[in-house]
């Protein structure tokens, strides 16, 4: 299964991994609590719960696919974070069914937004989830991506309808309801009360280079890896990214920074 900390997975997953790992390593810093609590709505097998469990936090993840949690239940047991990790069932519209509201330090939402009938609304509910301190890991769909992708696979009509579409469909068969720019997700996160503390782009390359590159020619992974980090905070590339991370904090912990 994909892992952040591993190689290959690191050309997805690198950007955000180490962003989220230096927010969690603040909280730890802020609160002086080497545990955390940290829920993952839409977590799956765990991608990345089980890598936050090992750096000794506590976890819940959230999704509504039964295999998903037999996974992470299994997943979590060869890493030797079992008693770290609760998977339960559910989904970020009645999330509050299933876990206690302003419980947590950090909230991930990762591949969520895009599927919620009401983005704002489900920015909301993952926020209200987070202690008056605490960070959110927010994760969609990149609308500039989108559109290069299709572009570049000849599919103009269905490029400049992503471009035109409200919710950046590039067609009827299009299996994602919602993309976004790097502008509506921050209006979203501070919408919810949240200050912006970073945007990122995501796979801005990894999902155009050809693999048969990356995986044959020596160095090729390392570098593109390189690569990504490096455009990822530029906003110039944010507008083509194949997905985009905001981190949102609480403003109570940009007091309690301003303060430290």
């Amino acid at each position: 299964m994909p892992d952040p900390t591993r190689p290959r997975a690191s050309l997805r997953t690198a950007v955000v991994w180490d962003v989220l790992q230096d927010a969690l390593d603040r909280r730890v810093k802020a609160t002086g609590r080497e545990s955390l609590d940290v829920l993952d709505t839409g977590g799956g097998s765990g991608n990345f719960a089980v890598p936050v469990a090992r750096l000794g936090h506590r976890v819940t993840v959230v999704d509504p696919s039964p295999n998903a949690l037999f996974a992470l239940e299994r997943r979590a047991a060869e890493a030797g974070v079992a008693d770290r990790v609760q998977g339960v069932q559910g989904d970020a519209h009645g999330l509050f069914d299933v876990v206690r509201r302003g419980g947590y330090d950090a909230v991930l939402c990762h591949g969520v937004l895009e599927y919620v009938d009401d983005p704002a609304e489900g920015v909301r509910n993952v926020v209200a989830a987070l202690r008056s301190e605490g960070v959110l890991s927010l994760l969609a769909a990149g609308l500039g991506g989108a559109v290069l992708a299709r572009a570049l696979a000849g599919h103009f009509t269905e490029a400049r309808q992503a471009l035109t579409d409200p919710d950046g469909r590039w067609g009827q068969g299009d299996p994602v309801p919602h993309r976004f720019t790097a502008g509506q997700l921050t209006e979203l996160v501070e919408g919810a009360g949240l200050r912006v503390g970073a945007v990122h782009g995501v796979r801005v390359f990894a999902d155009l280079v050809p693999g048969v590159l990356v995986d044959t020619e020596p160095g090729a992974m390392e570098a593109l890896l390189r690569l990504e980090e490096a455009a990822a905070e530029l906003p110039a590339f944010h507008s083509v990214a194949t997905q985009l991370h905001v981190l949102g904090e609480t403003r109570g912990t940009e007091e309690a920074q301003a303060h430290s």
